[in-house]
This record gives C-alpha cells, structure tokens and sequence, in this order.
C-alpha cells in the first residue's frame, strides 16, 4: 500500500472532524442566541422587529405581520397620558378650589348704577354658545373614550358603558368639524381685540386687581387674561382641530404612524385644553361678578364696565357723548 492510499483515511476523519465541529458551533449559537423555553423566539423576533415581506395586497402596511409601533402607540395611550390626565385635571380643580377660599369672587365696589351697556352683540353671543356647547359636548365624549375603560366600567359594569361609548365615539367623531368652525370663527372675531398691548402687563401683576395691593390697572375691552385664553384657543383649538380632521379623514393616504403620532398629541393637548378651560369657567362663574350675565344677556352695568374696563367705559361714553355722572338708565349704549 502506498503511502498516499495509507493517509487517506486519515484525510476523511479530518475532514469529518472538521464538518462536526462546525456544524456544533451553528448549533451552540441557534441555542444561545433563542429562548430555549420558547422554540418560536426567533420567529416572533423577526416578525415584532417590522421586516416586511410578501403580500399579493398591495395595500399600505400589509407587507408587515406585525405593527410594532402600534403596540407602542397603545402603551403610550394607555399608560402615561391614561394615568396623567385624571391628576392633571384633579389638581386643576383643587387649585380653583382654594384661589376662590383665599380670594372669593370679585364683587363690585359700588352699587349697580342701572345704566347698560352693550358689551356683546347678538352674533358675537350665537357664537360664543355653540363654540362653548360644542366644547362641552367634546370634553365629555373624549374623556370618556380616554378614561372610561377605567373610571365608569367598575361604576357601571360593561353592557351599560359599552353602549354608552360607542355613541361617545360617534358623536365625537361628528362633532368634532362643527367645533373646528366655531373655534376659528372665534379666533376671526376676536382677533383685533387680542393684540397684546403694554398695559396688558400691568393687569398681570395683581389680575385687574383680584389679588395683591394696589390701585386697578387701566384696562380696554379685554384684559390680558381674557386674551391669554384667546391665544391658548389659536393654539390648543388648532392642535386638536388639526390632529382631529387627520383621525376623522384617513382619506389622504395618512400612515399608521401618522395616525398614531397624530392621536397621541390629540390627547394631550385635549387634557391641557379641558384643563385650562376650567379656569375660563371659573372666571366666567364663580370668579367675577357679572361676567356670566355679560355674555348671557350681552350687557353689562356701567359700574361693572367702570370698575373692570374702565378705558372701554370712557370710550362708550364718548361715543355717546355721556359721562357718568350725566348717564341715566333709561339709556343703553351699543358696543
């Protein structure tokens, strides 16, 4: 036998050896790289990480088995802004709470005079109420849709809020143009009056003299916290209107990541914007005399118009070419 026939053999087993050793090792990294208690790991792993694949649809997004990213959407909803926004909406109403034990309501220093004046038109009211209806109606419908899983089911048991949820839903959803509309139909009407001016600071620091020490600001027709709401409407109303139209009409070609980056700062800014609303109520009820009968009956008294907005006042008076200690009651001036 030649030498060559002799290391044959040994060549095989070599490479025999060889191929045991690396097929070994694929092996040892299947089995450290998976879950040994779960043999599908890799699979759910490559479906979860978003590799797209084939499909004879060729709708958007069906490439991919698994969204991952509206898991992601799911637990941002439901877990910071869910366990936020009670808190956030709580604290707001206790600080309302004690602001009106500490300070009260802003009364009138003098008697009513029984003279009126027009501070809103007919029109200007018509729209302030439907824009406030509608506000109304969106605040509680979207709410519930984002906290009623978990405040009224343990209250009123499944069949009850599943019914009543779904109509949330749908009036939401209906409501949600109308609201756009009034919003910037606010924003049109006031926008002249909502310029920010220098003595707007000067009602700042004592809020038209509600708190702290001093003689009462000059002051227009409206004072710099009416016009820090007007501003927050541009802003929040714009926000949600935005997002809203974009989750109401998926009709241009929006992505699910669109739509769910889109429902996320919906949200968000709707708690803020419910949240500071309960300030503008406030104000508008419990915190100033006389403010809810001038946007309820649209006039005011000369006093309370001397007393909060004592340049507007002069202005009406001039115009009318009255004063007040020439002012009868029998008159009412127009805005």
């Amino acid at each position: 036998m030649t030498t060559t026939n002799r290391l044959l053999p040994v060549r095989r087993l070599a490479i025999i050896a060889v191929l045991i050793s690396l097929l070994g090792g694929v092996m040892y990294y299947q089995v450290v790289s998976s879950d040994p208690s779960n043999p599908r790991a890799n699979f759910w792993r490559v479906i979860r990480a978003g590799i797209p694949a084939y499909t004879s649809t060729p709708a958007q997004g069906h490439t991919i088995l698994i969204q991952n990213g509206g898991e992601n959407w799911r637990e941002i909803r439901n877990g910071i802004i869910t366990r936020i926004s009670p808190w956030i909406i709580i604290l707001a109403l206790i600080g309302m709470a004690v602001f009106y034990l500490i300070v009260g309501q802003e009364k009138l220093e003098k008697p009513r005079s029984g003279v009126k004046i027009i501070r809103f038109t007919r029109d200007e009211r018509i729209i302030h109420w439907y824009t406030a209806g509608l506000f109304i109606i969106m605040a509680i419908t979207g709410l519930s849709l984002l906290l009623g899983r978990f405040l009224l089911i343990p209250l009123l048991g499944h069949t009850l809020v599943s019914g009543y949820l779904g109509a949330s839903k749908i009036l939401h959803n209906y409501c949600g143009p109308l609201l756009l509309i009034g919003i910037v139909s606010e924003i049109v009407l006031w926008l002249p009056f909502n310029i920010p001016r220098k003595i707007d600071f000067d009602w700042l620091k004592n809020m038209g003299g509600m708190i702290g020490s001093g003689p009462r600001p000059h002051i227009g027709k409206i004072n710099a916290g009416e016009k820090g709401w007007s501003w927050l409407i541009f802003l929040f109303g714009g926000t949600v209107g935005i997002t809203g139209i974009l989750l109401d009409f998926p009709i241009w070609d929006q992505t699910r990541y669109i739509m769910q980056v889109s429902h996320v700062i919906h949200a968000t800014v709707a708690v803020l914007f419910v949240t500071v609303s309960l300030g503008h109520i406030y104000m508008g009820t419990l915190g100033m005399e006389g403010v809810f009968e001038a946007m309820w009956t649209g006039s005011v008294d000369a006093v309370w118009a001397q007393q909060n907005h004592d340049l507007w006042y002069e202005e009406k008076m001039r115009e009318t070419g009255e004063t007040p200690a020439t002012a009868s009651p029998q008159n009412e001036q127009r805005a």
